[in-house]
């Protein structure tokens, strides 16, 4: 999905801001679904990582190979960085990660047709090569020094900054990956309460999809490790945006925590200038030390927009981020999770009232909780097992009510089959693989890469 703002046009005031925000609203014929995730390359022979050059298997090969079918390739500084293709892009992570960035599209049987078609082109480059993909929520055995840096300029501005704002900054750049949905809203009002569901129940997707368990090749203490490191990223631009919950809340409130949030960089005629730290509000006012008495446009708005990193990120769509990417299953199943809480009017009212009165306190210790036991954790004398199973009977009903059918007359419920077992067993995708590891693999993470290898 696209912000779609105009990206050379100077902003005069606040106000502009606040508009490039609003101007997301569509009605509900025209709402959409962009699905994204990433994974993990790694090299057939030895389960190292892919570096992005090499004699062997590599990044560069992966993205020049699936030209083929017909991406066109973007470069950076002549190095192929990218793919686009029909509303739709293949673009790196810091450590090599590929991710898909779907196109925006009218059914979850739509994403998921496009994830699977993705996955085999990934496929059929990748057996060429010697490479393989897996589906896990933290790279499970190469250590954050074996971990390649792509050649891309933001990364390197990213990587130096980080560590002054939090300890977990690098592993989140180069060691993590994820599985993201992306979903429109109405108006400010819709935006208002989507987001505020979003940001109450992402501890419920944390735990469903729970799948980060291993790091240094043992396990690492957390269910969703991915989630984990988060918490110690960076403070000012990650969370679950208490000020959301507030009266009062909208655009405006929004775009005054955005504009206080630290930045990462200015592009300036296809060159990154390093901003990190500096603030948007003081580029507004003419007085970024980098580019001194000159104004940001939209497009510098974007861009700032898209390094922050909230549980829930507001552009002109909502980002829903709190999930681990996994198999292809699982890659269907977030969509499908937050599309029939979201896109049906009566499914987000029965959402709100079961979230309405969750205390900030409560929300945030969730969230903490969720990302070392998942499914186990305690809430009102209940567990978070508990809550995912009224969403997910929620979310089933609206999805039922979209009546978007496949070819077999089936509707878009049958994509949480998948995460309604792990709900209903209470055994997260993390438990079952500890499991395996301490019963089945003589506690060694290389199974793995076959067990969860698309």
């Amino acid at each position: 999905m696209s912000a779609n703002f105009e990206n050379n046009r100077p902003i005069e005031s606040k106000s502009d801001l606040i508009e490039a925000l609003a101007q997301g609203g569509k009605p509900q014929s025209e709402w959409r679904i962009g699905t994204e995730h990433e994974k993990f390359g790694f090299r057939l022979a030895d389960h190292g990582p892919l570096h992005y050059e090499s004699d062997g298997p590599s990044v560069r090969k992966m993205l020049e190979g699936m030209a083929r079918f017909d991406w066109e390739i973007v470069a950076e500084d002549g190095k192929p960085v990218a793919l686009k293709r029909n509303g739709g892009s293949v673009t790196l992570e810091p450590g090599g990660q590929f991710e898909l960035s779907g196109a925006p599209l009218e059914t979850l049987h739509q994403t998921c047709a496009e994830v699977n078609r993705h996955l085999k082109e990934v496929r059929t480059v990748a057996d060429e090569i010697g490479a393989g993909f897996l589906g896990l929520g933290f790279s499970p055995k190469w250590s954050l020094e074996d971990t390649p840096l792509m050649p891309k300029a933001r990364y390197k501005i990213m990587r130096d900054y980080m560590p002054r704002v939090g300890a977990l900054g690098h592993q989140m750049m180069f060691r993590s990956c994820t599985v993201q949905a992306n979903l429109d809203f109405a108006d400010e009002a819709d935006m208002v309460k989507k987001l505020r569901v979003a940001l109450a129940l992402q501890p419920i997707a944390t735990a469903l999809f729970a799948n980060s368990p291993f790091a240094d090749g043992k396990p690492n203490g957390f269910l969703s490790y991915r989630s984990h490191i988060w918490t110690d990223t960076d403070a000012a631009r990650t969370g679950t945006l208490p000020f959301a919950f507030e009266d009062g809340f909208g655009f405006e409130q929004y775009v005054d925590w955005a504009l206080d949030a630290p930045m990462y960089l200015v592009v300036r005629d296809g060159r990154l200038i390093n901003a990190a730290g500096e603030s948007f509000r003081d580029f507004l006012d003419g007085k970024l030390p980098q580019l001194p008495g000159q104004r940001p446009n939209i497009g510098d708005w974007e861009t700032h927009l898209s390094t922050l990193f909230p549980e829930v990120r507001l552009k002109t769509f909502l980002e829903m981020r709190g999930a681990d990417s996994g198999p292809w299953c699982r890659l269907c199943a977030l969509p499908a999770f937050w599309v029939g809480l979201l896109y049906d009017s009566a499914s987000l009212d029965a959402a709100w009232d079961l979230v309405k009165d969750w205390t900030a306190e409560e929300r945030e210790t969730m969230r903490m909780e969720a990302a070392r036991i998942a499914l186990k954790t305690p809430f009102r004398g209940r567990t978070l097992q508990d809550i995912a199973k009224q969403a997910l009977d929620i979310s089933r009903q609206g999805l039922s009510r979209r009546e978007r059918l496949n070819a077999h007359g089936e509707n878009e419920s049958l994509f949480l089959d998948e995460i309604q077992e792990i709900a209903d067993s209470g055994v997260t995708p993390a438990e079952a693989l500890l499991d395996s590891y301490y019963n089945e693999w003589g506690e060694d993470v290389d199974p793995v890469f076959k067990t969860l290898a698309y």
